[in-house]
C-alpha cells in the first residue's frame, strides 16, 4: 500500500513534466494513510488507488492520465474536451480499463 511519502514522490515527479494532480480515487484505508492530500484536489471514496493528471493541451483537447497508486507503476492516457457533456463519462470508462486492466493482472500473478 502507499504510503504519503511515495504519494508525494508520484506528485513531484508529475509536477516536473508539467501535470497537475485534479483527482484522488482511494479506498478507505488508503485515504486514512493520506494525510496531506492538497485542499484544492477532489478525493474520490474508490475500489482502487489512483490518481487523475492533467496537462495543458500543445493544441486540442486536454490529456488527463489516471496513475494506478499500487506497487506497480501502471498508467492510461485519454486526450478529453473538459467542456464536452460526456467528459465525466469518458473519464470514468478510463477508470473502468484501468479497474479491468489491475483485475487482469492479478488474476495472471495468482
Amino acid at each position: 500500500m502507499i504510503g504519503q511519502r511515495e504519494f508525494n514522490d508520484i506528485v513531484t515527479t508529475y509536477e516536473k513534466h508539467g501535470w497537475v494532480l485534479r483527482r484522488v480515487l482511494l479506498s478507505h484505508e488508503t485515504r486514512r494513510r493520506l494525510t496531506e492530500i492538497p485542499a484544492d484536489v477532489t478525493t474520490i471514496e474508490s475500489d482502487i488507488d489512483a490518481a487523475w493528471f492533467s496537462r495543458p493541451p500543445m493544441a486540442g483537447e486536454i490529456s488527463w492520465e489516471i496513475r494506478s497508486l499500487g506497487p506497480t507503476p501502471f498508467a492510461l492516457v485519454e486526450f478529453v474536451d473538459e467542456d464536452s457533456p460526456d467528459f465525466e463519462d469518458v473519464l470514468e470508462a478510463v477508470k473502468q480499463r484501468m479497474i479491468d486492466s489491475l483485475s487482469q493482472r492479478k488474476r495472471l500473478d495468482n
